[in-house]
């Protein structure tokens, strides 16, 4: 086997159609938009040779493409609906050899983490690892990591429509063909809901902007102090029910 060090792309899905919050990633936090935070703190990532938006060749997703210009990113554009065809032609497109797969709803991923779960992939050589698999940390700090070639069969193999719209379930639910690795925190925090799909997930994000002054260098230790200190916090989108695979 190679000793050289393999590609590690991290993709960032980002589009301005949700369906709960239409144009939530270009939202305002604290004086940046939603995707500009998320990518800050993914580039922090020590591990991530590369961090590209993978957004839909809609008309409508024109604004995630000056966007990312403005931040100096790259971005792949694809099919809408189809996001595991956009991500296995983003792959192909930044010759990944491993891609890391982060949404761009989760302006508080911590790249601590992020490392931690590519770094587990990397020793264990799994054909996929995530650290939402068996939930520990909170929702929004979701990272997951595969192989291009399990990518590849699941591009090739994955019919249902929520597959293709999800992009990693193909994987996942079928353990007896890919190696797969839950990477786990020492506690349990996966009560807690950090991620964007709703304004009242909006409004507990900026809440937390506000308190660190508009920076974004904070960890998520540092946010498990403050909700510590303001429990009230977590009270604000607490009652949001996550949607299903199903439900797109």
């Amino acid at each position: 086997m190679s000793k050289a060090t393999p590609t590690v792309v991290a993709i960032l899905q980002a589009r301005m159609g949700s369906t709960r919050l239409p144009g939530k990633v270009l939202k305002d936090l604290d004086g940046e938009t939603v995707l500009a935070r998320v990518l800050t703190r993914v580039k922090r990532a020590a591990a991530i040779g590369e961090v590209l938006v993978a957004t839909s060749d809609e008309p409508g997703d024109d604004v995630i493409v000056t966007e990312c210009t403005r931040l100096d990113t790259r971005v792949f554009r694809g099919d809408e609906n189809d996001v595991l065809d956009r991500y296995y032609r983003a792959a192909q497109f930044s010759k990944a050899e491993i891609v890391v797969r982060i949404t761009a709803d989760c302006p508080l991923i911590d790249p601590q983490i992020t490392d931690k779960t590519i770094n587990e992939f990397i020793k264990e050589r799994p054909d996929y690892a995530s650290n939402a698999l068996i939930r520990t940390y909170p929702r929004g700090l979701d990272t997951e990591v595969f192989s291009f070639q399990a990518l590849e069969c699941a591009w090739r193999e994955a019919s249902e429509s929520y597959q293709r719209a999800h992009v990693t379930p193909y994987i996942y639910q079928h353990p007896e063909r890919f190696k797969v690795l839950a990477v786990q925190g020492e506690k349990d925090y996966s009560g807690l809901r950090w991620t964007l799909d709703t304004d009242e997930d909006l409004e507990f994000l900026r809440a937390v902007y506000a308190r660190f002054a508009g920076r974004d260098d904070f960890g998520w230790q540092d946010l498990l102090g403050l909700l510590e200190r303001e429990p009230g916090l977590s009270l604000i989108n607490q009652h949001v029910v996550q949607k299903t695979l199903h439900e797109g």
